[in-house]
């Protein structure tokens, strides 16, 4: 059940496992594994849609560079992976996620959602709504995301920004071995989409053997 894979993901938050991959050799390279970190929700808001930008209540937008996160989920051979559940959260354009052991001082922006879900339609396609990740204390900009196949584990990973200079000094980002990284890193291009200043491919490629 979805509350249990939540379950699962809250207990494991603040476990600094390393990025890993499967030893057996697969069509598509993998998508690299990474923690989920100390701020994954554990609660669910009443507001979890894929649109992050928009806050059921509150007439004024995020703050921050509206982005289209968009992409598909594929299986180690290429295959689309249908009726899955992505979730996504970050912190918003202060630099404060939407969690009660968050040590930020500055005020939480109100018109940013936090986190939201979408769901993979049949060809493995998902979207999202968000801002463009910013950095903040300790950390280089990154989205956090958690891809919940049926009867296995949560997979969790973090995206980062291609070509941001603080990459290379993130001690997540180092561990995850180099000809690896371009695989969870995505370029940030100027968007299509009205209302929208920035859109970014990303692909996620999961082991399901």
């Amino acid at each position: 059940m979805l509350t249990d894979r939540r379950r699962f993901l809250v207990g494991v938050a603040g476990l600094a496992t390393a990025a890993t991959v499967p030893t057996w050799a697969a069509t598509r390279l993998l998508t690299p594994r990474q923690p989920a970190g100390p701020f994954y929700p554990p609660e669910v808001p009443l507001d979890d849609d894929n649109d992050l930008v928009h806050v059921r209540g509150q007439a004024a937008a995020a703050k921050g560079e509206i982005s289209d996160l968009h992409g598909r989920l594929l299986d180690h051979e290429g295959r689309p992976l249908k009726g899955v559940r992505i979730e996504i959260w970050q912190c918003d354009a202060n630099g404060r996620y939407r969690h009660p052991r968050d040590p930020g001082r500055v005020a939480i922006d109100p018109g940013f959602q936090g986190i939201g879900h979408s769901v993979t339609d049949a060809e493995g396609r998902y979207r999202f709504l968000t801002i463009k990740p910013v950095p903040y204390p300790g950390r280089t900009p990154h989205i956090h995301v958690a891809v919940f196949p049926e009867g296995v584990e949560p997979f969790v990973t973090q995206l980062y920004v291609a070509g941001e200079p603080r990459n290379a000094d993130d001690f997540l980002y180092r561990r995850i071995p180099v000809e690896q990284r371009r695989l969870v890193t995505a370029e940030f291009v100027p968007g299509k989409v009205p209302g929208t200043e920035l859109m970014v491919r990303w692909d996620i490629v999961l082991g399901m053997a």
